[in-house]
């Protein structure tokens, strides 16, 4: 059998032909492993020449590799299909023809996340950008800048219901301001407030308490309780030497308790303040001159060996300070005092004879009105005295019965019924004396009242002294019991007791 004319006039059979092109085809591979081994993945072959170039048209040529190993990417042209020949060569101008490059099936580009597009609409210096531009921006960076955005978004969130929250509940009224003490009202000064002077006397056997309201009536505390509280709050029963104590006002609590300890705030001689009876008096004067409290009392028991005409002294020693010392005589204590008086009675206007009609009457205010209020305390006074209407004020009941210290603004029972010169409930008009010692606002303002209908009134908030006035007993009558609703809201406070 003859053998058919080997294609394309080389000499070759077909299936040597075949051969020829495996083996050129697996140089090939095996020149670009040993080039770029980490494209391919293999094993580079060392010592190994390059393979010849074929000007065979149907020998697929191996594209160069990318010039960047480390990117991963693979450029390969799909290998070409050509038909294969007859045994009978068809004649030379009608045999199939190569196709030209221009017309080979377009390489695509090959990575580990897919083909994009053919070679020639990606050249291999444009790799770059296509990989990190438009959409195929990296996951990881888009999806760091969406959760920033997140978290930003709900920090935003937070703080606006956290401000929306606040300026809300601040301008709430009821019970969420009370709950969360935004209506609560000041118990104590500021520090740095404190201004100006007062005098404090404490006795022997002051309690806290005592001290306490004797600090707010000088105006050195906010509250009456606010120093007492704290005296529980550190735990502290401090031992308080009796005396007259220099102060300011508007002090703290605890600027009011440094001061009361200390030895030079204690000032020498004698001092008072306004409203002491002159029971109360007597152990002041006696602790500053070093001398019993009998002997005080048997120099203040005759009024008439210090000029004044009247059955006791109460109401003519003036509540203030004084420069005596121990060794002073006692006498000439007594008489300063009295001295002292005089001068307010005269600076007041006050006729010769009706000193101690003035003296009882500004007694009462001293007692019964709080700070700013003795104008008009001083007219339901003369109102009531103008048509016969008894006065019935606590404190002289109170002064009458002997239970004017206890501190509560309600009397009992048993001294608004008693039967006695200075007890108003009972008596018709002044009582029988002054029931305290009154000081200069106190004879003024017996002088010179406010003008108004008034007939009546009562503390209705005892930490604030706010007092409310009523011209008919119907609106007094609403006005005490708003007082005895605030002591049973403030069961602790002493005056309530």
């Amino acid at each position: 059998m003859t053998q058919p004319d080997s294609p394309e006039g080389t000499g070759l059979t077909r299936r040597e032909l075949r051969e020829l092109r495996a083996r050129e085809w697996a140089e090939a591979e095996a020149a670009a492993s040993e080039e770029h081994p980490f494209v391919t993945g293999g094993t580079p072959v060392h010592g190994e020449p390059a393979p010849e170039t074929t000007s065979d048209p149907f020998v697929s040529e191996r594209p160069a590799a990318s010039a960047d190993p480390f990117i991963g990417v693979q450029q390969t042209r799909q290998p070409q299909r050509r038909e294969e020949p007859t045994r009978a060569p068809a004649p030379r101008e009608t045999r199939a023809q190569a196709p030209a490059a221009s017309e080979r099936e377009p390489a695509t580009v090959k990575t580990s996340i897919g083909s994009f597009a053919a070679e020639d609409a990606h050249s291999s210096g444009e790799l770059d950008s296509l990989l990190t531009t438009g959409n195929h921006v990296t996951g990881p960076k888009r999806r760091r800048r969406g959760a920033i955005v997140i978290i930003l978004i709900i920090l935003a969130l937070i703080a606006g219901l956290a401000f929306g929250g606040y300026w809300l509940a601040q301008r709430a009224e009821g019970p969420l301001a009370d709950f969360f003490g935004w209506n609560a009202e000041p118990t104590d000064y500021e520090s740095g407030l404190a201004t100006g002077e007062a005098t404090i006397l404490i006795e022997s056997g002051d309690t806290g308490w005592e001290i306490s309201e004797k600090l707010n009536d000088a105006g050195v505390t906010l509250t009456p309780g606010v120093f007492y509280d704290m005296l529980v709050d550190i735990q502290q029963n401090p031992n308080f030497v009796p005396g007259v104590y220099q102060l300011q006002q508007k002090m703290t609590a605890g600027a009011a308790l440094s001061a009361l300890q200390d030895p030079a705030s204690k000032l020498p001689g004698i001092a008072f303040p306004e409203g002491y009876s002159v029971e109360q008096i007597i152990p002041v004067i006696a602790s500053a001159l070093e001398i019993s409290e009998d002997d005080v009392r048997a120099a203040v028991e005759d009024p008439s060996a210090y000029g004044v005409d009247a059955d006791t002294l109460e109401g003519w020693l003036f509540p203030t300070s004084y420069d005596y010392t121990p060794g002073t005589d006692i006498t000439e204590v007594i008489q300063g005092m009295v001295d002292r008086t005089r001068e307010s009675l005269a600076k007041a206007g006050v006729a010769e004879g009706d000193e101690e009609r003035v003296l009882t009457i500004a007694s009462i205010i001293e007692r019964e009105a709080p700070a700013g209020e003795f104008g008009k305390v001083s007219r339901v006074i003369e109102n009531r005295l103008d048509i016969d209407m008894m006065l019935q004020m606590d404190s002289t009941a109170q002064y009458g019965y002997g239970e004017i210290h206890s501190g509560s603004v309600f009397t009992s029972a048993e001294a608004l019924a008693d039967d006695n010169a200075w007890n108003t409930y009972v008596i018709t008009g002044l009582p029988a004396t002054p029931i305290a010692n009154p000081g200069d606002d106190a004879i003024e303002a017996a002088m010179h009242p406010d003008n108004g209908d008034w007939l009546y009134f009562t503390t209705v908030n005892l930490d604030t002294g706010e007092t409310k006035f009523a011209a008919t007993l119907e609106e007094h009558e609403q006005n005490v019991a708003e007082l005895r609703t605030w002591c049973a809201d403030n069961p602790d406070n002493a005056g309530c007791a």
